[in-house]
């Protein structure tokens, strides 16, 4: 199920003064400055297709983590400038320590491992894994997946997931290509968070049940810019409070409310 997760309330955020980084140096100046990897831009790192977190209408990626980074970015007097990268980069870390992006936003679940290459927001968002199948696929619960091929994105949880059961994983690069090697019988099942999964349901699709894990998203910095994370935070708990995150996960779900 789909679960928006409130933001504990934070004190107010200290006023940033915004400088330009040329990809190296610290994160926050002598003076309590944030430095951002292209001037006047929150450059947001992100993995589309993954809707409807993020993904791409008009040659533009949007969703409802480019809606929330939006927030932060315009908190910051900046634009937001999204990065499409691919999810392995950003799960590890490497793509915010070489500077190519500020943030990264990519419906990352919140993991101690994780947590070891990157510093996470508050949590934003709550997860499950989820299977789909074709219509009408015997596959019902999770001691039907013995012997199938199961695709699965590369360096997420549900591919995680899939390992620890030791099941037979097929990994792809991202959601649209899971999806499609399913639709095209080159694995049996897909896993992944099933929020993500749910609007594939219906056309030869259905979710054949939902395995719950307690994830949580959050999005993510480099490791000690504390400057950026406390922004971060500080409109986390502003759009909690004032119904602005509420309306955007009822905007981006579809479901004319906010989702409980």
């Amino acid at each position: 199920m789909r679960h928006p997760l409130p933001v504990a309330a934070l004190a107010a955020a200290t006023l940033l003064t915004l400088t330009a980084c040329s990809g190296s140096g610290d994160d926050a100046g002598a003076d309590g400055e944030l430095a951002l990897v292209r001037a006047g831009s929150l450059t947001v790192c992100t993995n589309p297709p993954y809707e409807p977190f993020e993904y791409e209408e008009d040659g533009v990626i949007v969703g409802l983590d480019m809606a929330l980074t939006g927030e932060i970015a315009a908190d910051l007097g900046v634009e937001l400038r999204p990065l499409n990268t691919g999810f392995d980069a950003i799960e590890s870390g490497a793509a915010l320590n070489a500077r190519q992006c500020d943030m990264a936003a990519s419906a990352i679940t919140i993991t101690p491992e994780r947590e070891e290459n990157v510093d996470f927001t508050d949590a934003y968002f709550d997860a499950d894994q989820g299977v789909l199948v074709a219509s009408g696929s015997p596959v019902a619960a999770e001691s039907d997946l013995e012997g199938l091929t199961i695709g699965v994105q590369q360096a997420t949880t549900g591919a995680g997931w899939v390992e620890e059961q030791g099941l037979e994983g097929v990994q792809f690069e991202d959601l649209g290509l899971q999806i499609q090697a399913l639709r095209n019988g080159q694995v049996d099942v897909v896993v992944n968070d099933v929020t993500v999964l749910e609007p594939f349901a219906g056309g030869g699709l259905e979710v054949a049940f939902v395995v719950p894990t307690g994830e949580q998203y959050g999005f993510a910095v480099r490791t000690g810019n504390t400057a950026l994370l406390d922004a971060a935070n500080a409109t986390l708990a502003r759009i909690t409070q004032d119904g602005t995150y509420d309306e955007l996960v009822a905007e981006y779900f579809g479901t004319g409310e906010p989702v409980d």
